[in-house]
């Protein structure tokens, strides 16, 4: 059998730009899907994590003798039986596997059981005493800094300057705004999960469900003091992340007990330890400046910016330089002055969320927008047109847009859709819906609008790859193809992606996607709208080699094609850490909401009619998958809009759990039309950018800013909640 170059690429079924059926839907939608909760392992036994119930504290000491005498124990753990290094991190290892001496948040891990049947582990676990000498937490952001250091190096995590143009420039007009964000949680509905089996060598197996295998894997090789090759980790099925399986939780746990007891251990959070045991949304408060001219362009925008990073870093540092440097918005303004802080605070650990600094950033600075806009006397959409960037623009950090920025299209599209209908009389669509508050009297309704930018895949120089293997073999008389990488596969799509590359890229429609595991290289974090980028990018050129071996071979019958390789992007450079200039991103990510509200102005209840967005995604490989990414960005922006957000009280968490924190329901989510641009970015593979993460920025500020059209409200604070809008 020869094969030609263009029979290797000829059109099949199940290609780039189509939407093939996911290989794991019909198995979620039966509720078949086997996640990491599901894990089963016929002689494991169950750890249970104690948490300190204080958000800062002395440990003076810790007794676990009862607990060992319970029936059903085979181990109770503390710091001491850490046998590697006890500190991990994302990018400071700063936070303890097991507190030693000290606890800096409510939650913080102490000791763990091991026991025979998790009833058995939390009786267990409630049987050993610690004492604690509590300490007045540090809780407020914009003092952390000069409060009592919470770390040998003090309470400033990270700060980002940014100077552009002329600091002490004066214009016109001129708006001014405090704002602030609440911390969202990213509520996935899979709990934090895994099974680790011990080896007779010493060295141990995690089924786990993570965002990223590799990373994990350091972390943990170094807290057990093993080499990274006798730590390997197997993706299990992942209910969701959103950013908060970036971090570990209990992956660190699960293997000390596991590898001290020779069981393999399964442990699986409950829904208020999960809230615990993740990172969450960094609260912000951001105070802004705009001065414009009479015509409406912006001359200056000068921003202070305060990102709480609660008790430890996790990425913080980068969750800061988003902010500072996409703190301006999809906007031309030659002046620029950024000031962005990330502190450390005995608040609940936060770190990455879907939108990563560009929320928080996104909500004050669309905030200003429409206050300009106000101030001005023009529409809202005019005034964000009239300073829109476009191609070739020139970001606050001096790097040059250079691909499409459709901005000011995005404006426009989303304005020029027909309004819905005016406010019904059904009960089930006005706010309170069935619970039958109102008929329509105090019911006002209000439009507004936003747009977002985001950066897509790692930034400031870091060395962003992944790895793909490609294998092509005859499987009973027709080629199949099978490709590996170490990519998580979280429910964004990318086993589909990677299946859909494979059938372009070869001609072949029959393509295997393996385990996602650590036997192969570094796939990076599915996170910052990166995998389809960067994991594409690699299967891509892995098919490419496999291409090349393939075209006119006569022996393939009898023979394996394996290819392996790694794949980057172009290279970014780190922020000048005077000015903060720097080609920090790879690449931008643009969307646009109009937002259509009804509000009951006696009761504060609100009703997002309809959302409607807008967004350039370069390329879409799978329509069906990234009009389901904006929906799904769009129904978090709604959450933090009027509903999400972890209450806390001098660093104690007031509502871990479902009934208390409220997240969107369908019932929740409006009618949303859609218009995906594709604009191709000639830097990227098929032209294609990140999806994910835009519309989660541009739909808060846009939902607020209908609900002030609605009340005439100021409305500085997300979320929105009933007693913002009725002053009670």
């Amino acid at each position: 059998m020869t094969l030609t170059p263009a029979e290797l690429t000829s059109a099949v079924s199940g290609g780039i730009g189509t939407s093939p059926q996911r290989p794991d839907g019909n198995l979620k939608v039966r509720g078949e899907f086997a996640y990491a909760s599901d894990l089963w392992h016929e002689d494991m036994i169950w750890g249970a994590t104690l948490r300190s119930p204080h958000p800062y504290a002395r440990i003076t000491s810790v007794d676990i003798t009862e607990a060992l005498k319970v029936p059903g124990v085979y181990a109770v753990l503390t710091h001491s039986d850490v046998p590697g290094r006890n500190l991990y991190g994302l990018e400071h290892k700063d936070q303890p596997v097991l507190a030693v001496d000290i606890v800096r948040y409510q939650g913080e891990a102490v000791a763990l059981v091991g026991a025979d049947h998790p009833e058995t582990a939390l009786r267990a676990m409630k049987k050993i005493v610690v004492t604690y000498d509590v300490l007045e937490p540090v809780v407020d952001m914009e003092t952390a800094v000069d409060d009592t250091p919470l770390h040998p190096g003090g309470n400033l995590v990270r700060h980002v300057p940014i100077r552009r143009g002329s600091q002490d420039v004066q214009a016109d007009v001129v708006v001014t705004g405090r704002y602030e964000v609440g911390m969202q949680d990213q509520a996935f509905l899979g709990p934090e999960s895994g099974l680790a089996v011990p080896a007779t060598d010493g060295s141990v197996d995690l089924y786990i469900a993570t965002q990223w295998l590799h990373v994990d894997r350091d972390q943990i090789a170094a807290a057990l003091g093993l080499p990274q090759e006798q730590v390997r980790l197997t993706l299990s099925g992942v209910g969701g992340a959103f950013g908060g399986r970036e971090d570990l939780s209990m992956q660190v746990h699960a293997c000390l007990l596991a590898l001290y007891t020779g069981k393999p251990v399964k442990m699986v959070y409950n829904r208020e330890e999960s809230f615990y045991g993740h990172v969450h949304r960094h609260p912000a408060v951001l105070y802004y400046e705009h001065g414009a001219d009479h015509t409406g362009k912006l001359v200056y925008v000068r921003t202070r910016m305060y990102l709480d990073g609660g008790a430890y870093a996790s990425s913080t540092p980068a969750v800061v330089a988003n902010a500072a440097t996409l703190g301006v918005g999809p906007y031309e303004v030659d002046n620029v002055t950024v000031d962005a802080y990330g502190v450390y605070t005995n608040n609940p650990p936060c770190g990455a969320m879907r939108g990563f600094g560009a929320v928080q950033a996104g909500f004050a600075y669309e905030s200003q927008m429409d206050k300009l806009a106000e101030a001005l006397g023009m529409s809202p959409v005019d005034v964000r047109v009239r300073n829109a960037m476009t191609e070739g623009s020139v970001m606050p950090t001096g790097q040059v847009v250079d691909s499409a920025a459709p901005v000011a299209q995005l404006l426009k599209l989303v304005q020029d859709k027909p309004l819905p209908a005016g406010t019904s009389s059904d009960i089930r669509e006005l706010p309170g819906g069935v619970s039958n508050t109102t008929h329509g009297e105090g019911v006002v309704r209000g439009v507004g609008y936003a747009v977002g930018i985001k950066n897509i895949c790692f930034s400031e120089g870091y060395d962003d790859y992944s790895t793909a293997r490609v294998r092509v073999s005859m499987v009973n008389g027709e080629l199949a193809a099978a490709v590996h990488t170490a990519a998580c596969e979280v429910g964004q799509g990318l086993v589909t992606i990677m299946q859909q590359i494979v059938r372009t890229e070869l001609g072949i429609e029959r393509v295997t996607v393996l385990p996602m595991d650590t036997t192969i290289g570094n796939g990076g974090s599915t996170s910052a709208s990166r995998q389809t980028y960067v994991t594409g990018g690699a299967v891509k050129a892995a098919c490419a080699i496999v291409r090349d071996r393939l075209a006119g071979r006569t022996d393939i019958g009898a023979e394996v094609i394996d290819e392996t390789t790694e794949w980057r992007h172009r290279a970014t450079e780190s922020l000048d850490p005077v000015t903060g200039q720097g080609n920090a991103h790879v690449q931008y990510g643009f969307a646009a909401h109009r937002a259509v509200v009804d509000v009951d102005v006696d009761l504060g209840l609100v009703r997002v009619v309809s959302l409607d967005c807008a967004q350039d995604v370069g390329r879409a490989l799978n329509p069906q998958a990234v009009v389901g990414q904006i929906q799904g960005g769009s129904a978090q922006g709604l959450g933090l809009a009027v509903m999400e957000e972890i209450q806390t009280s001098g660093g104690k968490v007031r509502n871990p759990s479902f009934t208390d924190y409220l997240i969107p329901t369908v019932l929740d989510m409006p009618p949303m039309s859609i218009d995906v641009l594709e604009l191709a970015d000639p830097h990227a593979p098929y032209g294609i950018r990140g999806v994910g993460e835009p519309p989660t920025i541009s739909s808060t500020p846009a939902i607020v800013a209908a609900i002030r059209a609605a009340t005439g409200l100021a409305l500085t604070r997300v979320p929105v909640r009933p007693e913002h809008l009725t002053g009670t």
